[in-house]
């Protein structure tokens, strides 16, 4: 009985290291096929150098004839500004008859200086010029009897060139009074100051009850109301732009407006680099001298190195586009865009030929291994059946 109830238990233990032996063995082997399949893998990645994140699409960078427009801002200005003064000196200003914003046309009264003692003295001196012609004229008779006198022989030759002398005062005095009474004349139509151009009123100095000095300035005017923008141009630019180019012209407060280029000026800013580019705006524009403003300059069809307006985007603020390189490996370029279509954009900081990534672009990082999908093909068309044969 005890050598049966030992011979069962060995028989248990027995089972039992075996099925421990089972279970270690099993625990080897998955050991040994998850550490192949790792190296499995990593071989794999290692010939392939890193599987593809990212299937897109690239295009080639081409030279391409694209409209471009130059982008510059500035200050708008007069065309001509006309300050207007007081050429009469020491007038009291009795009437005001314009203000800022008005539009006047040349000769339009401004302001009224009083004239109450230059018409007095105008009087005075037109009674001055009609004694001074009655003088002239008796002057001139005697002379005229003096010399019959002096062809009959009863007068002498002396008495002859006296009357002479005294008609030519006389013709003297008549002439200084007449001077006299074209200068009051003057004066009094300077205190009428009137408006020298036809223009916009854009500035004026000068109040009812004020003492006014000669060539104190009263008013300034925008010669014609024309306004122009002072476009700033880097030196890079400058070049492109010519007289007669259409603008559009923009300004936060106000809009936008049309405009041409009038002149680019011959000197560039040493310190900016900046030229000046002079756009003449169109009537009525709403804008206002002293106002901020930004100006598209059309320079009409420039050669350019062009990429697909979807490849463009924007990293840190900052225009670029992924590059395809070597192993398929892609790096984002930084650019600057000169002008912009639906379908192309021309740029510069990518050379011709350079391939970009189209589609996909956007999920892309600095350094990503992509697949480059390749074109579809047309499908070929199905061959034509054969015909039925039919059985004899």
């Amino acid at each position: 009985m005890a050598q049966t109830t030992a011979a069962g238990t060995g028989d248990r233990l027995t089972k039992t290291l075996r099925g421990g032996a089972v279970a270690l063995g099993l625990c080897a082997l998955l050991a040994v096929a998850a550490c192949g399949g790792h190296g499995g893998d990593d071989e794999a990645a290692e010939a392939g150098g890193g599987a593809s994140s990212q299937t897109v699409t690239v295009a080639v960078a081409t030279t391409q004839d694209l409209v471009r427009t130059i982008t510059a801002s500035g200050t708008v200005n007069a065309w001509e500004e006309v300050p207007v003064g007081a050429e009469a000196g020491g007038l009291t200003a009795t009437a005001v008859y314009v203000d800022e914003g008005a539009y006047v046309r040349q000769g339009q009264p401004l302001v009224q200086l009083n004239d109450a003692l230059l018409r007095a003295q105008l009087a005075q001196q037109e009674a001055a010029v009609s004694s001074a012609e009655a003088n002239a004229e008796r002057e001139n008779t005697e002379l005229g009897r003096a010399r019959e006198l002096r062809e009959r022989g009863f007068l002498a030759q002396a008495s002859l060139d006296l009357a002479i002398s005294e008609q030519r005062a006389a013709d003297a005095q008549l002439a200084s009074a007449r001077a006299s009474l074209s200068e009051i004349r003057t004066r009094l139509n300077q205190s009428t100051i009137r408006a020298p151009v036809a223009g916009l009123v854009i500035s004026r100095n000068v109040t009812r009850g004020q003492i006014v000095s000669t060539g104190t300035e009263l008013f300034r005017i925008v010669r014609d109301g024309r306004l122009e923008l002072d476009a700033r141009v880097p030196e890079t630019e400058l070049g492109l732009i010519r007289a007669g180019q259409s603008a559009t012209v923009t300004s936060d407060g106000v809009g936008s407006a049309t405009g041409r280029v009038r002149i680019v000026t011959p000197e560039v800013d040493s310190q900016t680099r900046l030229g000046v580019a002079r756009i003449a705006l169109t009537g009525n524009s709403g804008l206002q001298p002293g106002m901020f403003a930004r100006a598209a300059i059309d320079v009409g069809a420039q050669p350019a190195v062009a990429v697909p307006t979807p490849s463009v985007l924007y990293r840190e603020n900052r225009p670029g586009v992924f590059v395809l390189g070597a192993e398929n490996r892609v790096s984002f370029q930084p650019i600057e865009i000169l002008s912009r279509t639906d379908q192309l954009t021309s740029v510069e900081g990518v050379a011709e030929g350079a391939r970009v990534v189209v589609d996909g672009a956007g999920f892309l990082g600095d350094g990503d291994r992509v697949t480059v999908a390749q074109p579809a093909r047309p499908e070929a068309a199905p061959a034509p059946a054969a015909p039925a044969q039919t059985a004899e």
